[in-house]
């Protein structure tokens, strides 16, 4: 039995002593005060349709819950982290929804380091986007604290 414990204790150690790390790796979750209602939104298609409809639903649930009412994070991932993309079209709305709703905006990291990988070079993110380590993990990281994930 000793050697059984022997054998499989210091994998256990190192696997529980990664995990932490990659928890201690992840944003903290900044909720609004008043907040009542806390949705994500994620984009993970290239589409510019998709793009736009997901900017409509964040837009329209502002309007109906109001800024203070509502603490809303759009998370973009694979394919979708081309929203985020300085050079996108919908950099004006991006910027409007941050500034006149504190709408968080979060590019995975992961994705980012691959496209960086395929063009040779960092490409620019709008300012109002914050990297996160992983997108999907960090959608979990946010159902997990309540919030409710819709996918337009």
């Amino acid at each position: 039995m000793r050697r059984i414990v022997g054998f499989f204790l210091p994998g256990f150690v190192l696997c529980f002593l990664s995990v932490g790390w990659v928890y201690a790796a992840e944003p903290p979750i900044e909720q609004k005060p008043f907040a009542t209602h806390h949705i994500v939104l994620q984009i993970s298609d290239a589409s510019a349709q998709k793009q736009a409809l997901v900017l409509n639903v964040a837009g329209n649930l502002m309007k109906h819950y109001g800024a203070d009412k509502l603490d809303l994070e759009i998370v973009a991932f694979g394919p979708g982290l081309r929203m985020l993309l300085d050079d996108n079209v919908n950099k004006t709305r991006i910027r409007a929804l941050a500034k006149n709703y504190d709408v968080k905006f979060d590019a995975c990291g992961n994705t980012l380091a691959k496209f960086t990988q395929k063009l040779g070079y960092k490409p620019a993110l709008v300012p109002e986007a914050t990297v996160v380590p992983a997108g999907a993990a960090r959608i979990v990281q946010l159902v997990t604290h309540g919030y409710v994930l819709l996918r337009p």
